[in-house]
């Protein structure tokens, strides 16, 4: 495995790849890996002939106050654990590299409109520049990200879809602890009272969905419902939102009469904590 760090080297990389006939698997990550992180390399690795994976903590998509600084980095076990996935190239590049010159944005304003996006401003519109930037560099034939932010998938797949990028967006879904907590990078925050008590936000939204089971379809009831449950079961824990939301564009929906996300943020001690599941009518 390779270690890149100018984008233009890794654009010629994956161009003389293209023109030999091979197929690109890419995953942009932010680092820190774990399962999640090596299960999305399995995912894209089973389908191209060459893995290209990323490692960028992208400045654009934090806000004030956020944990850029703080956010957890080991780039020697990263890229041992990508080497182990099949990568071809770990691509690392320094902000610098990846935001010269005058400012170019790419936005998704409609899509990320609610839940992060209305909770971190400009957050989306990081993301989306970076991804657009990361995928003209890489230019794979399947990209794939996990499902726990499901409204990132929604932005990237609008985002590959409005600028006609020669890309299949993929989703993967979400990998969880044996306690049900999706996995993240962030959870190295959480202390060991906060971790025994963070599995309570997946287990709110299996009641949800036994909610829906029984009969109960409106939002705003399902909604008040779970608020009282993390009420009980998680007194610690600081809900950010609690929202049911189209799969694709990300808009609220008052009634379950059709596929519907249910996405909640959570702030549990220093770590803002992320889950969604889709319910079904």
């Amino acid at each position: 495995m390779e270690i890149v760090r100018d984008p233009l080297e890794l654009q010629r990389m994956c161009a003389t790849w293209r023109r030999e006939g091979l197929r690109l698997g890419f995953v942009p990550t932010m680092g820190y890996f774990h399962a999640g992180h090596l299960a999305l390399m399995d995912a894209a690795r089973a389908q191209s002939d060459r893995l290209v994976v990323s490692l960028f903590v992208n400045p654009s998509q934090f806000g004030p106050g956020e944990d850029l600084a703080a956010y957890p980095r080991d780039l020697e076990r990263d890229s041992r654990l990508a080497a182990e996935r099949g990568a071809a190239v770990l691509f690392v590049p320094d902000p610098e590299a990846m935001y010269r010159g005058p400012d170019v944005w790419v936005d998704v304003p409609q899509v990320a409109a609610h839940l992060c996006g209305a909770s971190r401003p400009g957050h989306f519109r990081g993301v989306a520049t970076v991804v657009a930037k990361l995928l003209l560099l890489a230019q794979p034939h399947v990209a794939v990200f996990g499902e726990k932010d499901r409204q990132q998938l929604a932005v990237i797949r609008a985002m590959a879809r409005q600028l006609f990028l020669p890309v299949e967006i993929a989703g993967h879904p979400i990998v969880r602890e044996a306690d049900g907590l999706a996995m993240s990078s962030r959870n190295v925050y959480l202390t060991p009272g906060e971790r025994a008590a963070a599995p309570a936000i997946h287990r709110g939204l299996l009641r949800v969905r036994d909610w829906l089971l029984a009969g109960e379809r409106h939002c705003a009831a399902l909604a008040g419902r779970l608020r009282e449950f993390y009420a009980a079961e998680l007194p610690e824990g600081r809900i950010d939102y609690a929202e049911f939301v189209h799969p694709e564009t990300m808009t609220p929906v008052a009634e379950i009469d059709a596929p519907v996300v249910l996405a909640v943020a959570v702030r549990l001690g220093k770590a803002r904590l992320i889950d969604n599941v889709l319910l079904e009518s």
